[in-house]
């Protein structure tokens, strides 16, 4: 029989191995065990398994081996229940069994997930004495370890008489894979210093471990071991590494990769394209897609989805319907997981929510795509919609993840409806989804429902806190006017040598100039540069902004000129700061060197301007810069009437001022009557107050001031029963008068 194997190696079609099989019948010569398990394992690698099974079940007494061949056969075809039958029906028959049948068995086990079986087998494997096999030992600890049970793994693997490079590649694999990438670059480390060769699988995982960690130094020296020893792979490993300097946020390395790269596969040309999308890059991404087009490379649903994505990032929405339309041209399936979320994504961040659903409506069996459209609805102010739209989504048995919890609590909190997010709170709590996502997002939900104290209840039970939790829980505490306590906060992540970045340092600056605490803002600004945080222009902008309102000046403008790039939020937190400090002409000189650096003034500016000359006295420059709003198609807002009202009437003019408000295409609110009579007080104008006295009266406001400023008027004019009317209303409504307050800073620090 021996004779025969150079013919079944020379056979490469189903034809010429039947014609072989036909030939070993007329000379029966296919009882030969040989023979049958030879004929059974190239049926199966001609793809026909079902004349596998022929040839096993007419076979009248198959040995241990060929049980072994004809399970090795069930697992290549992933026929994998079948092949765990077979071992089970081999065992009945068999009290010892062939060391081969195991590793086909233990990769069955492997793929089912079964730790149960895994055991039964791992037990067999003992009582039959095979153990010590280095193939049976490398498989369990692969089965073990593809399932994430590690302790298993690992303790199978320190019990190993050999370690060969495929076990440590297996466990440095499984490590990674399992989540516990430290373990596995631990071992990656341990198996250089070893001496074992290492193989293009062990720098694969290594590689992602790194990229997983964002440890750009270790995975700088996987590279330059891979290069030093000039290790060949397939284009996997230059994949992985291109993949790994772009979570590294290194693209130049990824470029470098890339460009020296010879065969580039679609894989390669889609991890640049991922690794820009990374980082921020995505014209660049967009360009590499047409580039690679014009190489004539096809592309695949990770590619569009990645080209998608970068669409939707720049909100281009043209170009993000020719790649539909790409799809939809090569019958590319848009209800797909990833082909139909990124469409979804891409035309909610431009804003087509009608476009959005009409994709949506093709793929609404994936939670990814539900996650995009109601993070498109929160993106675009549409919270309401977006609760509703997760009620739906619940009520068809779809499950929320993560990423569906925050986007609804983030949309709870956008419309304070603390009630729906409570409930949110709940379904977490009962079905444990408590991840760090979920944790930070919950934190910044009931911040913005006001329910500071559940938020601080979350965070002090948050045991590992990233700097995202830190940043949510500042912020928090500042928009609810916690300054002092978010300064505290501040200052307890930098003595817990917490990591910061550019938002923990922003909500610090605000905090600091929410208090007016100067010497504590300095003392910020100077943690930031010693930390060696990136400086950027709404960093340098809340910095301007919080010496403004702290009173230095000459620090706020030393800021302000050496930013390199300004918002019009910048230049409109240096011209409020001057306005704010009486410095008039000033902030008039900086507004016309903003609008010859043809920076279009915005309606904040021009309040902060028009209050300026309000509290200045300049009359005709107010006038001027509330008639330039016009001219600039800037509608004129409440706040931009009542400067001009305070402005005219601080000056005497009432007349006009009335004028001004009878005038307005929206009835005035309190502030704008207010400044008027503030104006009428000061000029004793008590004629203007009779004549809208009824008008002031049954204006309703929790506004203290106003009451009692029209109380004092009538006090002043000797109207005592008016006076007492108004105070009385005032206390009927449930309202006291704030005390007024003045803070200083005493030894460096804001008594409290």
């Amino acid at each position: 029989m021996i004779q025969y194997m150079p013919l079944f190696r020379q056979c490469t079609t189903s034809r010429s191995l039947a014609k072989l099989h036909a030939h070993l019948i007329i000379n029966g010569l296919h009882k030969d065990p040989l023979a049958s398990t030879k004929l059974i394992e190239s049926y199966s690698q001609m793809g026909s398994l079902k004349s596998s099974r022929i040839i096993f079940n007419t076979y009248s007494n198959p040995d241990s081996f060929m049980w072994g061949v004809i399970i090795k056969c069930h697992v290549w075809h992933f026929h994998l229940q079948e092949s765990i039958f077979l071992y089970n029906s081999m065992i009945c028959q068999f009290q010892e069994t062939s060391s081969f049948v195991y590793p086909s068995v233990l990769r069955a086990v492997s793929a089912i997930g079964d730790l149960g079986i895994g055991q039964k087998v791992h037990g067999r494997i003992l009582k039959c004495g095979v153990e010590l096999d280095s193939f049976i030992e490398t498989s369990l600890c692969s089965m073990y370890g593809e399932n994430g049970w590690m302790g298993y793994a690992r303790k199978m693997f320190d019990e190993m008489s050999v370690r060969d490079v495929v076990s440590w590649s297996s466990m440095i694999s499984s490590y990674v894979r399992s989540g516990d990438v430290k373990e596995g670059l631990g071992m990656f480390g341990e198996l250089v210093k070893e001496g074992v060769e290492v193989d293009s699988v062990a720098l694969l995982s290594a590689v992602e471990g790194c990229g997983e960690l964002g440890v750009w130094r270790v995975g700088r020296s996987i590279h330059g071991y891979v290069l030093r020893w000039d290790i060949r792979s397939d284009g996997s490993l230059i994949n992985s590494l291109i993949a790994m300097y772009g979570k590294c946020g290194d693209v130049c390395s990824a470029e470098f990769i890339f460009r020296d790269a010879v065969d580039k596969s679609i894989y390669t040309w889609t991890a640049m394209i991922s690794c820009y999308n990374q980082n921020g890059c995505y014209r660049e991404a967009l360009t590499l897609f047409v580039k690679m087009h014009e190489f004539d490379v096809e592309c695949n649903e990770v590619t569009l989805m990645a080209v998608l994505c970068s669409c939707a990032r720049l909100g281009w929405l043209k170009e993000g319907k020719s790649i539909h339309g790409f799809i939809v041209r090569n019958s590319l399936d848009c209800g797909d997981d990833l082909l139909g979320s990124a469409l979804v994504d891409l035309y909610a961040n431009c804003g087509k929510l009608s476009d959005c659903h009409k994709v949506f409506g093709s793929s609404q069996e994936h939670v990814v795509s539900w996650n995009m459209l109601i993070s498109g609805y929160v993106q675009e102010g549409f919270s309401k919609n977006a609760l509703m739209l997760f009620v739906d989504m619940v009520r068809k048995g779809i499950l929320p993840d993560s990423y569906t919890l925050a986007s609804v609590l983030s949309a709870s909190g956008d419309i304070g409806f603390s009630e729906f997010g409570g409930q949110i709170h709940s379904h977490i709590i009962r079905t444990g989804f408590s991840t760090e996502f979920v944790q930070n997002s919950l934190i910044d939900m009931y911040s913005k429902c006001g329910l500071v104290d559940y938020a601080l209840m979350i965070f002090k039970d948050t045991q590992e806190r990233s700097v995202v939790t830190w940043n949510s829980m500042m912020c928090g505490l500042t928009q609810n006017g916690l300054s002092r306590e978010a300064i505290s906060l501040f200052d307890e992540m930098y003595l817990n040598l917490s990591k910061m970045d550019e938002v923990t340092f922003l909500a610090a600056i605000q905090a600091c100039s929410t208090t007016g605490w100067l010497e504590k803002g300095k003392l910020v600004h100077h943690k930031l540069i010693i930390f060696g945080v990136r400086h950027d222009m709404y960093i340098d902008t809340a910095l301007t902004d919080m010496y403004a309102k702290c009173g230095d000046l000459w620090m706020a403008r030393r800021v302000f000129d050496s930013m390199l790039e300004r918002s019009i939020i910048s230049w409109s937190a240096m011209i409020g700061g001057y306005g704010m400090h009486g410095q008039i002409d000033d902030a008039i000189s900086l507004f016309h060197e903003m609008v010859n650096c043809g920076i279009k003034p915005n309606d904040i500016i021009i309040t902060n301007i028009l209050s300026a000359c309000s509290h200045s006295g300049y009359l005709n420059e107010g006038k001027y810069f509330f008639n330039l709003m016009i001219n600039l198609s800037i509608d004129p807002k409440p706040e931009h009437f009542a400067c001009l009202v305070d402005l005219l009437s601080r000056a005497g003019d009432i007349d006009k001022a009335y004028e001004v408000i009878t005038s307005m295409p929206f009835p005035a609110d309190v502030s704008i009557w207010g400044a008027l009579v503030n104006g009428c007080r000061i000029h004793k104008r008590m004629d203007i107050i009779k004549m809208i006295q009824q008008m002031l009266e049954n204006m309703q406001t929790d506004d203290t001031g106003y009451y009692t400023l029209l109380s004092n008027i009538y006090a002043e004019g000797g109207e005592w029963n008016e006076s007492r009317t108004v105070r009385s209303k005032m206390h009927s409504l449930g309202l006291r008068k704030v005390d007024g307050y003045s803070m200083i800073e005493f030894e460096k620090t804001i008594p409290a």
